[in-house]
């Protein structure tokens, strides 16, 4: 049995999954933010799936942990994790310390994408993972393993400038992130509704006009955000996800649908079959929490 947490803004999921990477045992828990928060969280988060799988943590094979932010994964410390009040953790060494066993971490977009690649069950060579949140980013793998590159940025698609537009807090203008994100969104089309992404496919497909405007230009972002992707690697496949994956197969058809588009005036972009190439994550799998039992390993 392997070890996987996923902490997150709000809610921390941790699963225990067996030796086929099949989830054993699931729970979810209340993020406490800050420093001291995110170690009681991560602590209760292992209590919890002991309690569940009757396994003390020293008895997993593996456990793996997947944070937002810079993360060092020789080390395990973790920087600017903006959205959990943490600055600078050394977060490995003191969970290790806490639980009495060593573990393994990583950025959770990262581990999303092994997570995703994963639950795909095989069959290709590579796959980028798109995640769709509050910002944009992606993790790579090739191989069954992930791609980090020599900074460890390698899918850090959501700070290319595509345009000269919104200025972006990391200091360029334009950046994919100010176009394909939930904050774009939120930004282009406020609404009180709680699922505020549904609310607007939903206009749009009402026919409101400025619904379907906001819309146009976030599916043809996402769009261009495949093609960075399969254009810079050569993926095999481009696997979206995060929270903005939750429209389901309206995502997919509307980028799908952008991507042939922009290939209609290039043959050479028609000759990479990019919508082909463009997959939803299994809604029934939590990626990011089976992707850190396995950055446990992998890692």
């Amino acid at each position: 049995m392997r070890l996987g947490i996923d902490v997150g803004g709000t809610k921390t999921a941790v699963v225990a999954v067996d030796a086929l990477g099949a989830v054993a045992h699931g729970l979810r828990l209340p993020t406490t933010l800050g420093d001291d928060g995110v170690l009681d969280t991560i602590a209760a988060a292992v209590t919890g799936i002991e309690e569940a799988t009757g396994l003390n943590a020293k008895a997993f094979d593996s456990v793996g942990i997947g944070i937002p932010g810079a993360v060092d994964p020789e080390t395990g410390r973790v920087s600017h994790a903006v959205n959990l009040g943490v600055e600078d953790l050394d977060l490995g060494m003191l969970v290790t310390d806490r639980i009495g066993r060593e573990v393994r971490v990583e950025n959770d977009v990262k581990a999303a994408a092994l997570g995703a690649y994963h639950a795909l069950g095989g069959g290709v060579r590579s796959m980028a993972y798109l995640n769709l949140g509050t910002g944009v980013a992606a993790g790579l793998v090739v191989d069954g393993e992930l791609w980090r590159g020599a900074r460890g940025v390698a899918g850090e698609i959501g700070h290319l400038p595509i345009a000269d537009a919104p200025e972006c807090p990391c200091g360029q203008r334009g950046c994919v992130e100010q176009f394909a994100s939930g904050s774009a969104l939120a930004r282009q089309w406020p609404t009180t509704d709680p699922h505020p992404v549904r609310a607007l496919f939903d206009a749009a497909d009402g026919g409101d006009a400025a619904a379907l405007g906001v819309r146009h230009g976030f599916l043809s972002s996402v769009a261009s955000a495949v093609r960075i992707l399969v254009l810079t690697v050569d993926v095999d496949l481009v696997v979206i996800g995060g929270g903005l994956s939750n429209v389901g197969e309206r995502l997919l058809v509307g980028v799908r649908a952008a991507l042939d588009a922009q290939a209609a005036t290039s043959p050479f972009l028609a000759s990479q079959e990019l919508s082909s190439r463009v997959r939803l994550v299994p809604r029934d799998v939590p990626v990011a929490a089976v992707g850190a039992a396995l950055v446990g390993v992998h890692g």
